[in-house]
């Protein structure tokens, strides 16, 4: 009968341990010295410097460029009127008071849109993306429906609410619903299990683990739908103040238009333009504000 013998770990340890070299590290990685951090101060401010550069520079050579199209004689300035005309066009507008008067009316339009299709994209987004029967109820129907182009929705439009705000505001809220709905329920629907198992264990409840996990997990991918929700109402607004406006950003580029004025079109054109870059600007610092925890991930 043989009994099994336990060996102690330090036995067969080998004797000679003078051999044994010490691993060095490599201090390279783990340099904190104030030096080093002065030489990463430096840079971040170089690339600040360097990003506002040519995120003004470039639009800038774009207008330095486009005058030049003009002075080469490439287009003639009724085709393509010049940047001191249209700066000429905004004095005009701004003087007689249409711009002051114009402005408020498309802002009002695309924020109360924005606002109900936004709101209402969320809600059945989180709905279809927390619990299969809100699945199986609005998914279907809302990825058949995304897939017709807002512009074809219009003459439908224009038939159920009128030629008034109504068409208008529903041709809004229909363009900014669908591009959160998606991006809210694919990024529900894309939190780990892994996570929410953790949060069972530890004893959260459906609704804990909804507001500590899911929601903060799936809050980058909200807010990059909202990003195209703010987008998609933009452009919306081009098309519903085309339909019978009396007022608006459209209203005038209309009117210029029928005057054959294609500096005030031109300058109606760039207003929205504007309104596009603001809105990136402020979803960027929304989405700094609400996610400060995620990475600036990039290579240069």
């Amino acid at each position: 009968m043989t009994t099994a013998e336990l060996v102690d770990d330090t036995t067969v340890a080998p004797k000679n341990t003078a051999a044994a070299k010490p691993v060095a590290l490599d201090k390279s990685l783990i340099d904190l010295s104030p030096k080093n951090r002065g030489r990463e101060k430096i840079l971040e401010r170089i690339k600040f410097w360097r990003g506002w550069t040519l995120r003004i520079g470039v639009p800038v050579l774009l207008v330095v460029f486009w005058q030049l199209v003009l002075n080469w004689g490439w287009t003639t300035e009724d085709q393509l009127p010049s940047p001191e005309t249209i700066v000429k066009a905004y004095k005009y507008l701004w003087d007689n008071g249409s711009l002051q008067a114009a402005l408020p009316v498309s802002l009002r339009r695309a924020g109360e849109g924005l606002l109900i299709g936004s709101t209402v994209g969320l809600v059945l987004g989180i709905f279809a993306g927390l619990w299969k029967i809100g699945e199986e109820i609005f998914d279907a129907t809302l990825q058949m429906l995304r897939t017709v182009p807002f512009i074809a929705l219009v003459p439908l439009f224009v038939t159920w609410f009128g030629i008034d705000e109504s068409s208008k505001l529903a041709l809004i809220i229909a363009a900014a619903l669908f591009p959160l709905y998606l991006n809210t329920f694919h990024a529900v629907r894309g939190v780990d299990v892994k996570l929410i198992e953790a949060g069972q264990t530890f004893g959260l409840s459906g609704f804990q683990i909804a507001r500590r996990i899911i929601f903060p997990t799936a809050l980058p991918g909200i807010l990059t739908g909202l990003r195209f929700a703010c987008s998609f109402s933009l452009l919306s607004l081009v098309l519903a103040e085309q339909v019978n406006s009396t007022a608006g950003i459209g209203y005038l580029i209309i009117n210029a238009q029928n005057n054959q004025r294609p500096d005030i079109v031109i300058a109606g054109i760039w207003i929205y333009a504007v309104l596009g870059i603001a809105i990136d600007f402020l979803m960027r610092g929304v989405e700094r504000l609400a996610l400060p925890w995620r990475a600036r991930v990039g290579i240069g």
